[in-house]
């Protein structure tokens, strides 16, 4: 006779933890923003000033900032609008919130080591937006990688 523990509630089809589901988040965020960084790579111009090494070292730089982004802005968003029951329950509000806050502090950032600090800069190639002149790839950047990525965690989730 099967014990009460050894039975599976499968009302939720989840039992993810936060702690779970953020690991399983910043891995899939990571992948993805590197083949983001890679591909956008030309429409910078260390992509025709820098050497190879250099290059890869941006890539590698910027890919570890972003998952930093990211995992900043999933903490922030948990603590503000999760909590009780992530992320069995609220998903798509944290969701909402974390790219949200991912999308600002870029926009920020982009401003900020462009226009300010001239850390890097982009290519005439680069289409630009608003009145910052935000970069539009980091800007679709921090859109599609979040979004899908929340969007295949929970279909994963759900299995």
């Amino acid at each position: 006779m099967p014990q009460q523990s050894d039975i599976r509630d499968f009302t939720t089809k989840s039992d993810w933890r936060p702690a779970q589901f953020a690991f399983a988040y910043i891995l899939i965020i990571a992948a993805g923003n590197l083949i983001w960084e890679i591909a956008h790579a030309p429409l910078y111009t260390i992509w025709v000033d820098g050497t190879r090494a250099e290059v890869a070292f941006a890539i590698g730089h910027c890919t570890i900032g972003d998952v930093l982004i990211a995992g900043t802005s999933l903490a922030i968003a948990w603590v503000l609008a999760g909590r009780g029951g992530y992320p069995r329950s609220r998903y798509w509000r944290v969701a909402a919130l974390s790219i949200l806050i991912g999308v600002a502090y870029t926009i920020f950032s982009e401003w900020l080591n462009i226009s300010v600090r001239q850390s890097w800069a982009y290519r005439d190639t680069m289409p630009t937006v608003g009145p910052l002149n935000t970069g539009l790839s980091p800007l679709l950047q921090w859109l599609i990688i979040p979004v899908l990525t929340f969007a295949w965690l929970r279909s994963a989730m759900r299995q």
